[in-house]
């Protein structure tokens, strides 16, 4: 971290100040595209064929890394990484936007916004039920979009960013439990639980940082709800909001024909439209403790060196 702390806390900044750049023209998209292309040629009801899809995406992914760290040296590639990689900015407008709809009493147009940020079977979902799966997706991409990123910045620079971000766009693409991905894209979604592992426990004590008061019952509350949820990694995240916020996440979602029960996690209230934005709120410290911890990392790196 400390050598890669200003790049880290650059990354976040430039993700902060400029939001995504167009579909047209982001390295993610355009990743996804060349993906689904490879995809047509290559898919088989198999897991080695899919194991083969995932190594060479994260292996492009991450050859673009080393290109990028070898023109722009180490720090100069990380902090272009991690503002390529980083979603925080869109994620708060995006769901801050769909909660709006809700406290707005329209719940119609949040139903036919909410697409953009889950997969859920929307049409039929309540105010509450929406409610729910717009945090539960901010819980889940501050890992995914925020944290990861920094904690890979940290681990390997440039290259082991997009590698992850390779790994978590192909684990959205393919990692799916139905008759199609269950076998291709197994090795996606398994290597997604093993990249973010670390990332969401670190997020988890995030939560718990920024939220003194609340610490305790995020302990409490991951400690004991977490494996209730079928991801190993989404419930640590999910269960450590629900339970800073004082609110009850989880339950059963319907993903078309494909019903899952993701089991209840805290002991408050059921979500309501106006904890969305308490939610992008504690994802913004989140945020912002990261790359304050960053840069103290970097400061103290400094002085120790004189």
């Amino acid at each position: 971290m400390p050598a890669a702390g200003l790049a880290i806390a650059i990354g976040l900044g430039v993700d902060r100040a400029f939001g995504e750049p167009p579909t047209s023209v982001h390295p993610v998209a355009r990743f996804g595209q060349l993906m689904t292309a490879l995809e047509r040629r290559v898919y088989g009801d198999s897991r080695w064929r899919g194991a083969a899809f995932c190594v060479v995406g994260v292996g492009a992914a991450a050859a673009v890394g080393v290109v990028l760290r070898q023109v722009l040296g180490r720090n100069g590639s990380t902090a272009v990484a991690v503002a390529a990689a980083s979603a925080a900015r869109m994620l708060g407008r995006e769901a801050n936007a769909i909660g709006d709809l809700l406290v707005d009493g329209d719940l119609t147009g949040a139903r036919q916004r909410l697409p953009s940020l889950v997969g859920r079977t929307a049409t039929d979902l309540s105010e509450r039920d929406v409610a729910r799966a717009v945090i539960e997706s901010v819980a889940e991409n501050s890992v995914d979009a925020v944290i990861s990123p920094i904690v890979w910045a940290a681990i390997g620079g440039a290259p082991a960013v997009l590698a992850h971000r390779a790994v978590n766009t192909l684990d959205a693409m393919v990692g799916h439990r139905n008759e199609r991905y269950e076998r291709f894209g197994w090795a996606s979604a398994r290597l997604d639980d093993v990249a973010n592992w670390v990332p969401a426990r670190v997020a988890a004590v995030l939560v718990a940082g920024v939220h003194p008061r609340r610490a305790a019952t995020v302990g409490r509350v991951v400690g004991r709800d977490s494996r209730r949820h079928p991801s190993p990694n989404g419930g640590v995240i999910e269960a450590a909001f629900a339970a800073s916020l004082d609110i009850r996440l989880g339950g059963t979602n319907r993903y078309g024909h494909v019903t899952e029960d993701r089991g209840v996690l805290g002991d408050g209230l059921p979500a309501e439209a106006t904890d969305v934005a308490r939610a992008v709120a504690l994802l913004d410290r989140i945020t912002l403790a990261l790359g304050v911890v960053a840069l103290a990392a970097t400061v103290v790196r400094s002085v120790r060196g004189r």
